[in-house]
Formats: structure tokens, sequence, C-alpha cells
């Protein structure tokens, strides 16, 4: 689907689906919904994460966040954990769900 808003974006989002904007300048870029999940300390690469995970009884909890598939400062594909809307990305309507 093409020409969405961005409530509608987010919906898929919900769906399991990946979305983009035709708007952005970076190829391929993607968003996707990281659901929320409870952790446990065993499978915490990250010290303090797994510490953290220890001290509340051997997991955590670990919220859904917004993903995103894009290009760091190298050039380089890259994956930002907790992406953010802009005003811009919330009012456009530019929005396609991507094919799974």
């Amino acid at each position: 689907m093409t020409n969405l808003d961005f409530g509608s974006a987010i919906t898929a989002l919900k769906q399991g689906k990946r979305v983009t904007r035709a708007g952005w300048n970076g190829k391929g870029m993607y968003l996707w919904l990281l659901p929320a999940a409870t952790v446990k300390a065993e499978w915490c690469r990250e010290p303090h994460f797994k510490a953290v995970a220890e001290a509340n009884g051997g997991e955590i909890e670990a919220l859904g966040s917004i993903r995103m598939y894009t290009v760091n400062a190298q050039g380089r594909r890259a994956v930002l954990t907790g992406w953010l809307a802009s005003q811009t990305d919330m009012l456009s309507e530019d929005w396609v769900i991507l094919d799974n």
C-alpha cells in the first residue's frame, strides 16, 4: 500500500509489517517494530544490561521500540534502535508498507 498517513504506518508496524517513506533520501531505509519482551540475563551480551537483569531476579522487561534500517555516517548500512519521528514524518502522507 502506498500514500498512507502516519497513523496507518503505525498500525502497519503493530501488525508486524515494515514501512518506509517515499520522501526519504536514503534508498532502502525502512522501519519495523521490535515488540516488548522479557529478556533473561543469560541472553544479555552487554555487561551492564546483564547485571540489571540479574539484579531484577534473572530477567527484565524490554519495552517495544521502533527500529530503522538506515545508513550510518560512513555510508554503511546500520540499525538505529529507538527511531523517533520528526514532525515532517508525522504529517506526511507518503508512507508505504513494504512487502514482508
